[in-house]
């Protein structure tokens, strides 16, 4: 396992972090995780090398930090940099006291006395300025760190790169999480610009929420090998491959997933050389040609309340605009509904209540993507 700085907290990371946003589930496309084995997969990741680990408040309908804490008994909490995030996104925080109220909670959920790594969740533009700066959340980090709540301030980032450097030039955070993927770059320029101000920099979404990993279109062929069924390699090792990156979260749902990306992590040939980099930059022109749907299946706007099944009907569409598996997506949608299918309502479902769209990180106009969606996958 590679490790690097991250930034000027004096701690070292493996350059492969545990993400628990998707830990494996009893059911196939449900939240309710497999206890027994999400642990035991977890575990393993450390054994291996790993040693930062992710969640939020959220995650798993809240179940994540719980199974996270329970995963890090035994000795294992002593091996890890313990990440999680406060929800400041939340529509019920709105006071300043609400930053002990959710952070005691996690205390307890993840049934430990401190958090290395706390994150004011899904920062932008309009959460700085209405939460983190008029709440004065600052002083209540400060308060927390003093109490060995906590030991280091760190932020996660949805919006545009300038809103980004403005947080960064506040001075008051010791890292941040943001997207970094061949399909989204966006966020380079200000990536390399919190490593000079001495933040760690973590990366989600590596492999693009799951889009990487999948067969890619005939066009693409040409960029796989003998022993290159997917680009999940070839999407790690891009974001490994800026120096100005500490770690790339990865959310590990099985064992064979937690194997393959610990040989990537602990391989010699863990970054790619130039020529491979203009290669891959080749490859997310062309991905990003053929979809609009950027959808990263963070599960973020679910659940629905009329229980449209959302991130399943976006990642069918992926299927058919993406890898141009045109059947077997308009086949994945019409198994909503379904007796043995996935749970949920099609697209047709929406009721246009708009409790969605502000919960989504990229900001898809989720309701008009929804009709389009339909239209599209229900044709016979």
């Amino acid at each position: 396992m590679h490790y690097r700085k991250f930034g000027k907290t004096g701690i070292d990371v493996s350059v492969l972090g545990f993400g628990c946003m998707r830990l494996p589930t009893e059911k196939p496309g449900e939240s309710k995780i497999d206890e027994k084995e999400a642990i035991r997969i977890i575990r393993k990741g450390i054994d291996s090398g790993i040693n930062y680990v992710d969640s939020a408040y959220s995650y798993h309908q809240g179940e994540s930090e719980v199974v996270l804490g329970k995963a890090l008994k035994d000795g294992y909490r002593e091996k890890v940099t313990l990440a999680t995030k406060l929800p400041v996104w939340h529509k019920e925080f709105t006071e300043p006291e609400d930053f002990e109220k959710y952070l005691d909670e996690q205390l307890e959920k993840l049934d430990v006395e401190c958090i290395d790594v706390f994150l004011l969740h899904a920062l932008n533009e309009e959460r700085w300025n209405e939460k983190v700066l008029k709440l004065n959340l600052f002083e209540h980090a400060k308060k927390a760190k003093e109490e060995g709540k906590i030991k280091h301030l760190g932020f996660s980032f949805h919006d545009k790169p300038e809103v980004l450097k403005k947080i960064i030039d506040s001075g008051e955070f010791e890292m941040m999480l943001v997207q970094y993927n061949i399909l989204d770059t966006a966020n380079e320029e200000m990536i390399h610009y919190a490593a000079e101000k001495g933040l760690g920099v973590a990366i989600m979404g590596p492999v693009g929420g799951g889009r990487l990993a999948g067969n890619p279109p005939e066009d693409m062929q040409e960029f796989l090998t003998e022993d290159r069924e997917n680009f999940v390699d070839l999407a790690l090792k891009f974001v490994w491959s800026n120096p100005n990156v500490s770690v790339a979260l990865s959310g590990m749902g099985s064992e064979e997933m937690v194997d393959e990306n610990i040989v990537l992590a602990s391989s010699d040939q863990y970054t790619l050389t130039k020529e491979e980099l203009q290669k891959v930059k080749t490859i997310g022109e062309k991905f990003n040609e053929k979809t609009e749907v950027i959808c990263t299946n963070c599960k973020y706007c679910v659940p629905c309340p009329n229980e449209v099944n959302i991130p399943y009907i976006f990642r069918a569409l992926i299927y058919y605009q993406v890898y141009g598996q045109e059947d077997y997506a308009k086949w994945m949608y019409g198994r909503l509904g379904q007796e043995k299918g996935p749970k949920g309502k099609p697209a047709d479902g929406c009721i246009e209540c708009g409790e969605c769209e502000p919960k989504c990180p990229q900001e898809i106009p989720i309701i008009k993507q929804l009709k389009e969606a339909h239209e599209i996958l229900s044709q016979e």
